[in-house]
């Protein structure tokens, strides 16, 4: 079998004197030449001395068939290459022929992007990708599954599934075993499966096809013909000034998963807003005027890493000094750190009456309380949140970022929540002295647009002292 010459490329079945085996065995290779570079492809078939002639050349009819066909094949591949052919070096040929025919497994390449995840620190992607990842595995019972599987057909077998109440095996941090039963999921819940899985499959793509090159190895694209559920509109997930207090003077069991779910609330709420996974990775004891970290959740999508700077207030060192350092300790990720907070939240809700209070509502109620009543700049709210505003981009390419701007969010907020209402401030107006009238009056000077800060607090303060003593 001669090589054939397809203008910089050769394709030809090839033994080595010097590849013999241990057993006397020969392995048949597929030499690529292409561009004056050699690369060799292995294949299925194996050859002795006498299946050969001296100059190594195949007499083997039933294998000489095989591994004409298989040359046969690569140079039909080539030759449909045509003018793209040239964007290619002999390795990326060499690795386009290999992977014509070999299938994508998509647990496999699950495992691959959560490792790349982990590498950048994108830890919440990497554990909502891990998630995902696992349910496949549940569904299709099985470790192995084939991209090919991934279909129209199947999202809406497994949106079917992830509805049920069903069993799941997982190792604990102890490797064990441990099975639980999970109840089917919400309209919220599916869609954030469906959109995680989704943005797997994107990638997926990405990485095995390439238009340039006409290289297309996932051809199908079952989100097409897949409607995805529309999650609930999103509820009001802050507290006002007064619950806010509430929750921060309400008494737990000490040591206790509620006393963690208070505290890390209001930890976040001191620190603008930051996330239980950035508490797990950066909270450490040897903080001192500030937190400087990369927020997780946006890290590795933002040129400047997310990076952050936020000033630690009194209140907030005396709660670092009594967490930071422990959780790496006690959790074996942050996924634990985030179950412990789940679990104390329960608890936290039948202690303050706040029926559906969460973690985040912490940085929603920053947000909100900024915004909506001390009426900062919105673009300054959105710096001390480390969010990116898309349409600022390549203005901020100028910028440098002034971390005064972040400090004074963090100092009217918080001297908000200090002059806020106290449960405990005693009241020296008498219910004799006003009426309704004087309620409807004050309230329309909170609004009052010719008030300063501290003037409107005042008629704030007033305004809910005299609504108390009218009840």
């Amino acid at each position: 079998m001669r090589p054939k010459n397809f203008g910089m490329s050769t394709v030809s079945p090839k033994v080595y004197k010097h590849h013999q085996k241990a057993d006397g065995s020969y392995n048949i290779k597929i030499r690529i030449y292409h561009r004056g570079e050699k690369r060799y492809i292995d294949t299925e078939y194996f050859l002795t001395d006498k299946q050969l002639t001296k100059e190594l050349m195949i007499k083997d009819p039933f294998i000489k068939k095989g591994v004409t066909k298989l040359v046969d094949s690569y140079r039909e591949e080539i030759t449909k290459l045509e003018g793209k052919l040239q964007n290619f070096t002999a390795e990326s040929l060499k690795n386009y022929l290999v992977g014509l025919n070999e299938d994508i497994d998509f647990i496999k390449f699950c495992d691959h992007l959560i490792a790349q995840m982990k590498e950048l620190k994108r830890t919440v992607s990497a554990a909502n990708f891990t998630t995902v990842r696992n349910s496949l595995v549940d569904y299709f019972k099985r470790d192995s599954v084939s991209i090919k599987d991934i279909t129209s057909q199947f999202l809406r077998l497994y949106e079917r599934y992830l509805r049920t109440t069903r069993a799941v095996t997982r190792l604990n941090q102890f490797q064990t075993e441990v099975t639980v039963i999970k109840k089917g999921l919400c309209d919220q819940s599916i869609y954030n499966y469906t959109r995680d899985l989704r943005t797997i499959f994107n990638e997926a793509r990405k990485t095995y096809n390439n238009s340039d090159l006409g290289i297309i190895k996932i051809s199908h694209y079952p989100f097409t013909n897949y409607k995805m559920v529309k999650p609930p509109p999103t509820k009001k997930r802050n507290l006002n000034l007064e619950k806010l207090i509430a929750l921060r003077d309400c008494e737990c069991q000490p040591n206790s998963r509620a006393e963690l779910a208070r505290d890390l609330f209001m930890l976040s709420f001191y620190l603008c807003g930051m996330n239980a996974v950035d508490f797990y990775n950066y909270l450490e004891l040897n903080c001192q005027t500030r937190i400087e970290y990369n927020r997780s959740k946006t890290s590795g999508k933002r040129q400047d890493n997310a990076f952050i700077s936020i000033r630690i207030i009194p209140e907030a060192g005396l709660l670092i000094d009594k967490y930071g350092g422990t959780f790496k300790g006690r959790y074996a990720n942050y996924k634990g750190l985030d179950k412990a907070l789940s679990k104390g939240f329960e608890v936290l809700r039948e202690i303050t009456g706040l029926k559906e209070i969460t973690f985040y509502w912490a940085r929603h109620t920053f947000a909100n309380l900024a915004y909506n009543v001390c009426k900062l700049n919105k673009d300054h709210i959105a710096q001390a949140l480390n969010h990116v505003d898309d349409g600022h981009k390549t203005t901020d390419i100028y910028i440098e970022k002034d971390w005064a701007i972040v400090d004074n969010v963090q100092a009217v907020v918080i001297k908000l929540l200090k002059s806020g209402i106290s449960q405990n401030v005693e009241s020296h107006v008498s219910n004799e002295n006003f009426n309704d009238d004087d309620l409807k009056f004050l309230g329309s000077l909170i609004l009052s647009e010719s008030l300063d800060y501290e003037d409107r607090k005042k008629v704030m303060d007033l305004h809910y002292k005299l609504k108390q003593l009218a009840k």
